[in-house]
C-alpha cells in the first residue's frame, strides 16, 4: 500500500479505497464520465455579467457571463461579513452544474458530511469556457479569445468580490482544472482565503504525459479537415477520435485492468467514448485544454498564507507519484499537508475526482482540523 503524508505542519494518513471483488469491479461502467449532471441540491443561481474585459491575448470582449450557483446557510460575523463561503471550483471540461450532482450531494453536502449545507455556505462557479459562463460555442467558436487559467481565476475572483460581495473565503475546493485554480488563488490573493484544497493537481507547470496528451488531442482537433477552422455543422473526427485516449487517461490502471478483460469490452470502450465525445463541444475542449499553457505557481509557493491540504491519488496517470513533484513542492508551502490515496480496482485513476465517496473522509478530516471541531 503507497501512502504518503507530509509537509511543514505534519502527516495526514489516509486509506485505501475498499477494492470490491473481481466480479463487482467489471459491472462497473469503464467509460462513464460525467462531464455533466444536473444538480440535486436547493441552489440559487445567478449570471454575473463583466463589460470590456481584456484577455491575457490582448482580445477585448463587450461582455463576458460567468454563471454562479449558491447554496448552503451564510453565517456571518459581529460586522456583518459572511466567515464560512467555500468556493468549489471544478474540472476541465465539466461545470458547477457537476458539482452539486447526486454524488456530491451524498458524501460531501449531506448532515454530518464535510460541507454540511447547514454549516457551510457553498458557491460553484461555472469557469470561463464552461458551462452556462461565455464559452466559444455560444456563437464565436474559435473567434473567442485564447484564454488562459490567469484569465479563469481573475473573473472568478471578480465574481466572488463583485457579483457576490464576498471579501474572503473560508476555503477553496479544486479538482484537476479547478484545483490548479485554488493553487492560483493562494498565490495571486494570499489573503483571502483561510484554506485551499486541490485535489489531482500538482503546483507545478504542466508537462511530460499531462502535457502530451493535451497537445494530441489539441493536434487532432486542429489537423482535422472536418474542423473546418472552428466552423464545423457536426462533431469532428479527430475530436471522436482522439476521446478515447483522453478518456483512457482519465481512468485508474487497476481499474482498467478490471473493467477491461478483453477485446469486445475494449471495443466497447472506445465506441462508447467516441458516443460520448460526440455529445461535446471541440472547440470548448480545445481552448480549455489549450488554457493551461499559463498554469505556473511553483516561484510563489512560499509565500502563501493559505492552510493548504493536497490530496492526489497513487493511479492518477496525469500525475504520476513517480515524479515526487507534490512532495518536493510541498515543502515549501508553509502550512501545507497532503496525502497521496492508494488506487485500487475500485478507483478510476484522475477521475477518482468524481467518486467524491472514495476520498470525502480525508476532506472531513483536515475540515475538522481548519474549523477545530471532532470528526
Amino acid at each position: 500500500m503507497v501512502t504518503l503524508g507530509l509537509a511543514g505542519a505534519g502527516c495526514v494518513a489516509s486509506p485505501p479505497a475498499e477494492t470490491p471483488a473481481p466480479s463487482q469491479a467489471r459491472a462497473q461502467p469503464t467509460t462513464a464520465a460525467p462531464f455533466t449532471s444536473a444538480s440535486v441540491i436547493a441552489a440559487n443561481d445567478g449570471t454575473a455579467v463583466f463589460h470590456d474585459v481584456r484577455f491575457a491575448d490582448g482580445r477585448v470582449l463587450d461582455e463576458v457571463r460567468i454563471h454562479y450557483a449558491t447554496a448552503g446557510t451564510p453565517r456571518r460575523d459581529d460586522r456583518g461579513r459572511i466567515v464560512n463561503a467555500v468556493l468549489m471550483l471544478h474540472w476541465t471540461g465539466s461545470s458547477g452544474d457537476v458539482l452539486q450532482g447526486r454524488a456530491f450531494a451524498d458524501a460531501l453536502y449531506a448532515p454530518g458530511k464535510p460541507l454540511d449545507l447547514s454549516r457551510h455556505y457553498l458557491v460553484f462557479l461555472d469557469a470561463l469556457g464552461h458551462g452556462r459562463s461565455s464559452k466559444p460555442s455560444d456563437g464565436m467558436r474559435a473567434r473567442f479569445p485564447s484564454y488562459g487559467y490567469d484569465d479563469i481565476v481573475g473573473l472568478q475572483h471578480r465574481t466572488v468580490t463583485e457579483a457576490l460581495g464576498l471579501d474572503h473565503l473560508h476555503a477553496i475546493v479544486g479538482l484537476s482544472m479547478g484545483g490548479m485554480n485554488a493553487w492560483q488563488w493562494a498565490v495571486r490573493y494570499p489573503d483571502f482565503m483561510d484554506a485551499i484544497l486541490p485535489i489531482v493537481a500538482l503546483p507545478a507547470p504542466i508537462s511530460g504525459r499531462n502535457l502530451i496528451w493535451r497537445r494530441f488531442v489539441a493536434m487532432h482537433i486542429r489537423k482535422d479537415p472536418t474542423w473546418e477552422g472552428g466552423n464545423y455543422t457536426s462533431p469532428p473526427r479527430g475530436w471522436t477520435e482522439a476521446f478515447p485516449v483522453f478518456r483512457m487517461m482519465l481512468d485508474g490502471v487497476p481499474h482498467l485492468h478490471e473493467t477491461v478483460p478483453d477485446r469486445d469490452t475494449a471495443d466497447a470502450f472506445v465506441r462508447d467514448a467516441s458516443a460520448q465525445a460526440a455529445r461535446m463541444d471541440a472547440n470548448d475542449i480545445l481552448y480549455s485544454l489549450e488554457a493551461s499553457r499559463d498554469y505556473d505557481p511553483s516561484p510563489a509557493l512560499e509565500r502563501i498564507r493559505a492552510r493548504v491540504f493536497a490530496l492526489n491519488f497513487s493511479d492518477d496517470e496525469f500525475n504520476p507519484v513517480a515524479l515526487g513533484i507534490l512532495e518536493s513542492s510541498m515543502r515549501r508551502v508553509p502550512r501545507g499537508k497532503y496525502v497521496i490515496q492508494p488506487g485500487t480496482s475500485a478507483s478510476f485513476g484522475h477521475f477518482t475526482q468524481a467518486h467524491p465517496e472514495l476520498w470525502a473522509q480525508n476532506v472531513g478530516a483536515f475540515l475538522a482540523e481548519l474549523e477545530g471541531v471532532t470528526p
